[in-house]
């Protein structure tokens, strides 16, 4: 055989398993085999997942701080499995006690949990012992759920909240904020059946998308913020301020649905002894909802997809003496327009979005729940990140509790992307590298930085943050400078356009990325996910002949990043190259640059500005005279 028959198969071959070069464990291989998944990075011919339509009624005690609730869910199968048993998870089953947590917790953060009043299916009644419960519990069924068919699941149940609020819980003595409030099904998914994974209060959420119908009853003169679409206003609100509220629908401007001396007053809703708020809302990952009878309430809308001048109201409920909440209506509006018209530039998919004063900088579909700080500038910083999360994991359905970097990289890469337009460039990469590159880069225990593909359930303390936030969103950024703008954001929206509304897994990206930009790009996920590496480059080697200077730049790190090499003249002028990671595709670990110059040169510096880099000393050149 000669050598080029031998070239000719050895490129057929590279092509024909150049999906298959990322490290892929089995049970995700299989689904790919299955063809649930396929390696062209769309949705395969066999995908499928499992849905419920949730009619939830409950109430809130305000006195006692107890929810009561009873729901109907109606849950179809979709897979090609017979279910003999259903994943019940009741998030807020982290206050027991007894439930394995991630960090310390003080009293005032435990409680008894989930108490079942009752459970049927199908109107057969089950006996579950809820107290022997965790944040999810396994139920076995006395008729199995054959594929493609619905069961109706019927359960009353009650819990107290939490006094130490963070992601829920008691806010103050006339504000709450009740979020994974109700016992839902787990996911069923084609990778691993049922979801199992206990919620251990540091990685967040796996969600089916369901239908929700959600009724409130609140206490007299507390109003409710839930998500979905709000349905009665006229029956629970006076006239006034259900007008005011119609009005703000349409209004750029912000409107004072209901003032603090209003609120005071007991004149805002109906008085009556409990007003039941109705909402709903199709096709999202979850619902929740806060109340208070001493919140102001702003609110305001936005034209978000200007083909359709589509509006979605944007709304806040705070206490009056909160500093950086009376611009929460605004900074939402600002959010909601970036976001829909840059990136990832998808029109903002909900009906509105609500800002929560409250303690957990936290992230729900349609709402956000904030603590509030005297610091604007950071104020407003939280707020982007959040609502940044409306796209991921909501749109999305990524499974946060497995892999955060699918949600937290991408938050935090649209939060310094925003950042740049509202504070410029300069100062949004001074607090990039302050709050996001850092601490990772100059981390001393850093036998926990793992590779961002590590589960997320698997890396603890800096090891998750940094997994979860600053490494992921720095990969992201090198890809947007490597693809360049035009190219990556219409990368971006065809992953976004195959996955929304599903559960895509990190293949799932890799491999629509590849397939959008039509470029094998498995040397740079392999750098940036499936490796140890991390940021230091250096200048090995400057060779001068005449005016000719050959630059040797070593990648100890490993990472595929971007850098700026930095020419000085002696006359004190500057000259930037800019080098995208695509200097790293055919050789990791050293590359050469030529530079002919014109005047005589003082030094050469690599600069990666945010990419900051772990040992800087050596990023410089300094000409010898």
């Amino acid at each position: 055989m000669n050598t080029l028959k031998v070239l000719f198969l050895f490129l057929i071959t590279s092509f024909t398993v150049s999906g298959q070069e990322l490290y892929t464990p089995r049970n995700i291989k299989n689904a790919y085999d299955k063809g649930t998944r396929s390696y062209d990075g769309n949705p395969g011919k066999n995908y499928w997942q499992n849905h419920g339509k949730y009619d939830i009624q409950v109430s809130v005690d305000e006195k006692n701080k107890i929810v009561t609730g009873k729901e109907t869910i109606t849950y179809t199968n979709n897979s090609p499995d017979t279910l003999k048993s259903a994943a019940i998870r009741f998030v807020n089953n982290i206050h027991k006690p007894e439930a394995p947590r991630a960090g310390y917790v003080v009293a005032d953060y435990l409680s008894s949990g989930l108490k079942i009043k009752s459970f049927a299916i199908n109107g057969k009644t089950l006996e579950v012992n809820s107290s022997a419960w965790g944040t999810v519990a396994s139920v076995a069924l006395k008729d199995a759920l054959i594929p493609g068919q619905s069961a109706s699941f019927e359960i009353e149940w009650s819990y107290p909240l939490s006094k130490q609020s963070g992601r829920e819980g008691q806010i103050d003595n006339t504000s709450l904020f009740v979020a994974y409030a109700y016992p839902r099904i787990s996911v069923y998914d084609d990778y691993n059946g049922w979801d199992m994974m206990p919620h251990t209060d540091r990685t967040e959420f796996y969600n089916d998308f369901n239908d929700y119908k959600l009724a409130i009853k609140a206490p007299k003169n507390y109003v409710v913020w839930a998500t979905g679409d709000f349905l009665n206003p006229d029956e629970v609100l006076e006239p006034e301020y259900a007008s005011r509220l119609k009005k703000s629908y349409t209004s750029d401007e912000v409107i004072h649905i209901a003032t603090a001396e209003e609120m005071k007053k007991g004149t805002v809703t109906k008085q009556k002894d409990g007003n039941i708020w109705k909402f709903e809302v199709n096709n999202i990952s979850d619902v929740t909802f806060s109340l208070s009878s001493t919140y102001v309430w702003d609110a305001a809308s936005v034209v978000v997809d200007k083909k359709t001048n589509r509006r979605a109201s944007v709304q806040a409920a705070y206490n009056e003496a909160a500093n950086d909440f009376p611009h929460a209506v605004e900074w939402g509006r600002l959010a909601l327009d970036w976001f829909s018209n840059n990136l990832p530039g998808v029109p903002y998919p909900f009906s509105k979005m609500t800002a929560f004063q409250g303690f957990a900088d936290m992230e729900y579909p349609m709402m956000i729940n904030d603590s509030s700080t005297p610091d604007l500038e950071f104020s407003q910083f939280v707020l982007n990140h959040e609502v940044a999360h409306t796209y991921f994991p909501f749109y999305m359905g990524t499974n946060e509790t497995r892999y955060a970097f699918m949600d937290e990289g991408w938050a935090t890469t649209l939060e310094y992307l925003i950042g740049q337009q509202q504070l410029g460039k300069e100062k949004a990469a001074e607090n990039y590298k302050k709050f996001r590159v850092k601490k990772w880069i100059s981390d001393s225990s850093t036998e926990q930085d793992q590779p961002i593909i590590s589960m997320s359930t698997q890396v603890s303390d800096a090891g998750y943050g940094n997994n979860a936030y600053g490494k992921p969103s720095l990969a992201y950024l090198a890809l947007k400078d490597m693809l360049g703008d035009e190219m990556f954001g219409k990368a971006l929206r065809t992953y976004m356009d195959r996955w929304n509304g599903k559960h895509p897994i990190p293949w799932d990206f890799f491999y629509s990325i590849n397939d959008a930009t039509k470029q094998n790009l498995n040397w740079f996920w392999n750098s940036w996910f499936f490796s140890n590496n991390y940021i230091d480059l250096s200048i090995a080697k400057v060779t001068v002949k005449g005016k000719n200077y050959t630059i040797s730049v070593k990648n100890t790190g490993g990472f595929a990043v971007p850098f700026d090499i930095k020419v000085t003249f002696v006359d004190g002028k500057e000259q930037l190259l800019h080098q995208t990671p695509i200097a790293w595709k055919n050789n990791r670990k050293e590359t050469f640059f030529e530079v002919n110059v014109n005047a005589p040169v003082q030094s050469i510096t690599l600069d990666g500005g945010i990419f900051m880099d772990a040992s800087p000393a050596d990023n410089i050149w300094i000409q010898k005279l």
